[in-house]
């Protein structure tokens, strides 16, 4: 019997003759054990007060990521940076634990070519993170023995992305953003076995695996608005994200513990950074925002990615679910022109998010909902300090699974400049 199968035949006993239960010990989401980890589709820190709208709708006083076509909106510098903060409050039918986390989210920029007819961006974030640990402990039927399986992940997948949009016609305009996709993603598996008195019992293995992604992806944006006033527009937006086959390779080893991920140690290296490929099905979104200028916006939006389809580096299909976002959120501005008052000059966000997540276990494809809300505090005639909270639930205690209740903070700033493309006239 191969090594591979023999890996295989181990699962099979564990599901069959195994009675456990498990719990998380530190992650940034359980659910992130499946497929390529939890995907970011909710923009930067001003889409993400809006509860993820930002394919319809974009403002000139940061970096519109969402949708590049609504870079044309940029008619200034922007240099735009967020920290965040996770707090996760996960619960079994056993039990319960609190984990947090947190980091650098994104840096991105974006100028004017032309202003208001072509604008550049560029920035450094994250496509999909995967943070998790999770302990299998329980009884071996028909024997005094305990098994210990102790599973975990780190990593994800991030970009290094330049966008270009340009007015194609009255009120029409075009974006396309190309990523370069970069990061790994790390997985180990480490089986005990203990006797009555709790001691280690025969051997112990550790299955390491490194998947590492280097590919060129493409997303294109279109934008378009409708004059419905002297001072209001409806806007409609859409963009689609073509993935595709990623290419990558992937480090494989069973060895003792803390030795499988030493290609030189001792163990069965099962495939040595063979190059290989994933395939990630495309993300569709559109949707509709209205908007009274320097008053307050409001829209609708949705996204949609056929994970069904996704394939992972071993061929393995058919894991996944399709998955869809829907977002209804908005923005207002108390009193835009007002001097004395910042706070009336800040911008006010809210926004709701349901999400039929990919993630499926046992029958049960998991579902995440999330009431946002944020805001944009003016630090001087152009700058802004910028904020976005979300309070959400993910899961579900039925049919054993694993219920995560969390608050995201995140903290930025938007750092504009228009005198970076306009001459001097005046020393």
């Amino acid at each position: 019997m191969s090594i591979t199968n023999k890996i295989r035949f181990l699962g099979v006993l564990c599901t069959f003759f195994i009675t456990s239960h498990a719990f998380p010990q530190s992650s940034a989401s359980t659910y992130s054990a499946l497929g390529l980890g939890e995907f970011n589709n909710s923009g930067l820190i001003q889409n993400q007060g809006m509860g993820g709208l930002g394919i319809s709708f974009g403002t000139g006083w940061g970096p519109n990521y969402m949708n590049p076509a609504l870079s044309t909106r940029n008619t200034i510098f922007n240099f735009q940076a967020a920290l965040n903060y996770k707090r996760t409050n996960v619960t079994s039918s056993t039990d319960q634990e609190t984990i947090d986390g947190g980091g650098l989210s994104y840096v991105a920029l974006s100028f004017p070519v032309k202003s208001g007819k072509r604008t550049f961006g560029m920035g450094l974030g994250q496509i999909s993170s995967v943070s998790y640990s999770i302990l299998v402990k329980g009884e071996v039927n028909n024997s005094d023995f305990t098994s210990i399986n102790r599973v975990e992940g780190s990593g994800g997948i991030s970009e290094a992305y330049l966008s270009y949009g340009f007015v194609l016609a009255k009120n029409l305009s075009l974006g396309i953003h190309a990523s370069y996709l970069f990061g790994s993603t790390i997985r180990t598996n480490q089986l005990a076995l203990l006797n009555p008195e709790e001691a280690e019992f025969g051997f112990q293995t550790e299955y390491y695996e490194r998947l590492t992604v280097s590919d060129v992806t493409f997303k294109g944006g279109v934008h378009y608005y409708f004059k419905t006033g002297n001072k209001s527009n409806l806007h409609l937006g859409a963009t689609y994200n073509a993935f595709g086959d990623i290419n990558g390779k992937e480090f494989a080893k069973i060895a003792d513990f803390g030795q499988a991920s030493k290609p030189d140690s001792d163990g069965d290296i099962l495939r040595n950074n063979e190059k290989g490929t994933i395939f990630i099905p495309g993300n569709l979104g559109y949707g509709i925002s209205y908007e009274k200028i320097n008053k307050f916006v409001i829209g609708l939006e949705a996204q949609m990615q056929n994970f069904s389809q996704y394939r992972s580096f071993s061929g393995v299909q058919g894991e996944l679910g399709d998955t869809y976002r829907v977002a209804l959120g908005g923005q207002l501005i108390p009193n835009f022109s007002t001097v004395s008052n910042i706070f009336k000059r800040s911008t006010i966000r809210f926004g709701i998010e349901y999400q039929q997540t990919p993630f499926i276990l046992n029958q049960t494809q998991i579902s995440d909902i999330g009431i946002n809300f944020g805001a944009s505090v003016p630090i001087n005639s152009l700058s802004l300090m910028n904020f976005a909270v979300k309070v959400g639930s993910r899961g579900t205690l039925n049919n054993g699974l694993i219920k995560e209740d969390y608050f995201s903070f995140t903290l930025g700033f938007s750092l504009n400049d228009n005198t970076w493309f306009y001459k001097r006239v005046f020393e």
